[in-house]
């Protein structure tokens, strides 16, 4: 009796081993399937080419950096661009994870990007899978106020960026590395200070100016 018992939990346990592995294998394709993305209407200029659908979208919650610099009636604050920080907050069909969003040196070009390369360019990095993609901005940009897709009057501009390179996670898994286009819409705050950047004793100082905005992440379906 004991003895059947016994072959009667192993045969339980190899049966449970394989459905959790056929479960990851199947679940292999998950984060592009995440949840199905409505993305809200937005101005032409910031609108993903077609052929190009959401697949993922994350709220950021993070700082941009200014500098003041000096201008020909005394000095102004201009973008840093060596200081955008943000984290996104995303969810696939199964678990919730986080994207961080700065500036790094792109180390697998598409043919979209610029040449010479930037020192940095806008990157994003999975926390789930270690997939990484750049991105550059299209212009014009949307300034913040006059539609509803960016609605936050004196927030930074909604954006549409292309991918610019691209790299898998450390296991092979694509990731956001499938994306094509990343639209940042329904920001706020963000914009440059009103005041500490007017005279040349102002140079050289740096701000952070906390700021929100939804990411979504495009690729080609």
């Amino acid at each position: 009796m004991r003895k059947n018992r016994g072959e009667q939990m192993n045969k339980t346990k190899r049966f449970r081993s394989l459905l959790v592995a056929v479960l990851a294998l199947g679940c292999a394709g998950c984060y592009a399937a995440a949840q199905k993305i409505k993305t809200p209407t937005t101005p032409a200029a910031i609108t993903p080419p077609a052929g190009n659908s959401a697949f993922l979208v994350g709220h950021a919650e993070g700082t941009q950096g200014y500098v003041c610099l000096p201008t020909s009636t005394g000095a102004s604050w201009t973008v840093n661009g060596s200081r955008p920080e943000a984290v996104l907050s995303a969810s696939s069909t199964w678990r919730h994870f986080e994207i961080t969003h700065f500036l790094s040196p792109d180390t697998n070009p598409n043919e979209f990007a610029p040449n010479p390369l930037p020192f940095g360019s806008p990157t994003w990095r999975s926390s789930r899978d270690g997939s990484v993609v750049w991105a550059k901005a299209l212009t014009p940009p949307v300034a913040a106020g006059p539609d509803a897709s960016c609605p936050n009057t004196g927030a930074i501009p909604c954006l549409l960026l292309q991918t610019i390179g691209s790299k898998t996670g450390p296991s092979g898994r694509r990731g956001i590395s499938q994306t094509t286009f990343i639209q940042r819409l329904n920001t706020k705050g963000g914009s440059a200070p009103a005041t500490g950047c007017s005279a040349s004793t102002d140079v050289g100082k740096q701000v952070l100016v906390p700021y929100t905005a939804d990411y979504y992440f495009f690729r080609k379906h």
